[in-house]
């Protein structure tokens, strides 16, 4: 019987004119070629009848003491009348496909499915977080892979930067990615359900309405503001209408009826879309002062499909934070917000006493009552129509009444300017004396 062999021996092992094998023992043996290349293989039967080759690889890159080990798993496959190349071949595929599913394919597959229930934004704040936090760190895994341990060093991370609305969010998109994964066969558990209550959210708050003597202030400061016409007029219609921000920069010129004084926002743009029918809009009549600033958004964006156009690229809409950096830049960061129109609109509606239903109505709100849930675009429509004319008229009046009161002080102020020098001149003689 042949002694087993060496690593000297198989390295110095020289190429023949033919093929020939160094027996290493129980199965394992050394085929050199006479090109000079050496591979490993494994000689095994299943049943005394037939035997196969499992070829474990090629040497140098497979070592005597590698290929000892492979012949090991072989043997061990052999005895349960397991085919070796067949279960290698099996595992590479297994390999394979747990490559292909990284959690960061899974994730975007789930994105894919969800995406027509989203509305943009919330898109966007998938998309945005997942791609800046999450598969940065854990994307290349396949997802079997991911642990509690992975996604909590993630949510700890966002945490510490002050974020934790944030990493509450990744926590729960993690867990419902995973749940997908389970539901589709390529994971066996969501690793991120310990994790519950991990991370607390910071009590929500709302940025307040602007009050009845801060709306003139805030009307002042965007008549000075230095930036696109196009911002202030949609900040303007914005205060006139209260709709919302994505309903607002999204209009396109032919929801208008100028001469009739409508504007109708479609279903698939509005928040209670479901309870809308296909075709179905919602009613904003226009006041005077909207009908002005769509008359000078005409000059600017008259040609175009959208009434505010993306800068950059025309042929899209603004962006979701245009109105909201402007804001900032007015002074208002963390104190009001584009949706703060609305806010601000409900409470000074209800306390000048308009009819709650006709306000509701205005604002769009989603019926709670799913019994009342058929929405009607004409319900309360004069009343409607007369408000907000009323509303739009009240917020110049605010403004006249402003720069009055602005202007008279101005004029106080000049008219007190030369009595205090007169003063200050004659009490200078006066000490003098």
């Amino acid at each position: 019987m042949a002694s087993p062999l060496t690593d000297t021996k198989v390295r110095n092992a020289k190429p023949a004119e033919k093929p020939y094998k160094l027996q290493d023992g129980q199965g394992l043996y050394l085929d050199v070629r006479p090109s000079g290349a050496k591979f490993w293989r494994y000689r095994y039967w299943i049943t005394p009848e037939k035997d196969g080759i499992y070829t474990i690889g090629e040497y140098p890159v497979v070592s005597l003491s590698d290929a000892r080990r492979e012949r090991e798993w072989a043997r061990e496959q052999a005895k349960q009348g397991i085919n070796p190349t067949h279960a290698k071949e099996a595992e590479r595929l297994r390999r394979m496909g747990e490559h292909a599913n990284t959690f960061e394919a899974v994730a975007r597959e789930w994105i894919d499915q969800n995406r027509n229930h989203w509305t943009e934004k919330y898109l966007y704040q998938v998309e945005r977080f997942l791609g800046n936090d999450v598969f940065p760190k854990i994307g290349a895994l396949p997802i079997r892979m991911v642990t509690s341990a992975h996604l909590l060093g993630i949510i700890r991370t966002v945490e510490e930067r002050g974020a934790k609305s944030i990493a509450v969010l990744i926590r729960q998109w993690s867990g419902q990615i995973f749940r997908y994964a389970v539901a589709t066969l390529r994971a066996d558990s969501d690793p991120s359900a310990p994790l519950r209550g991990a991370i607390k959210k910071d009590p929500v708050r709302h940025n307040p309405p602007l009050s009845k003597d801060e709306i003139p202030v805030m009307l002042n400061k965007l008549q000075k503001y230095g930036g696109y016409r196009g911002t202030v007029l949609a900040t303007k219609l914005m205060l006139y209408t209260f709709v919302r921000t994505v309903e607002l920069r999204k209009a396109e010129w032919t929801e208008f009826d100028l001469e009739g004084g409508e504007w109708r926002v479609p279903a698939d743009r509005m928040k209670m879309k479901k309870q809308m029918k296909v075709g179905e809009s919602h009613i904003v009549p226009l006041s005077r002062q909207a009908l002005e600033v769509l008359k000078e958004l005409k000059t600017l964006s008259g040609g175009r499909k959208f009434l505010f156009p993306n800068l950059r690229t025309p042929d899209t809409c603004m962006t979701a934070t245009t109105i909201n950096k402007a804001l900032e830049r007015m002074g208002y960061a963390g104190k009001f917000s584009g949706h703060g129109f609305r806010a601000t609109a409900s409470t000074m509606l209800h306390e000048l006493g308009w009819n709650e239903k006709a306000i509701e109505r205005q604002l769009a709100h989603a019926e709670r009552n799913k019994v009342k849930a058929a929405y009607n675009h004409a319900e309360y429509l004069p009343e409607r129509r007369e408000m907000m004319q009323a509303w739009s008229d009240w917020i110049d009046e605010l403004a006249r009444k402003a720069a009055e009161k602005e202007g008279e002080a101005a004029a106080a102020e000049a008219t007190a300017a030369p009595k205090g020098k007169r003063g200050a001149r004659s009490g200078s003689r006066t000490s003098a004396g």
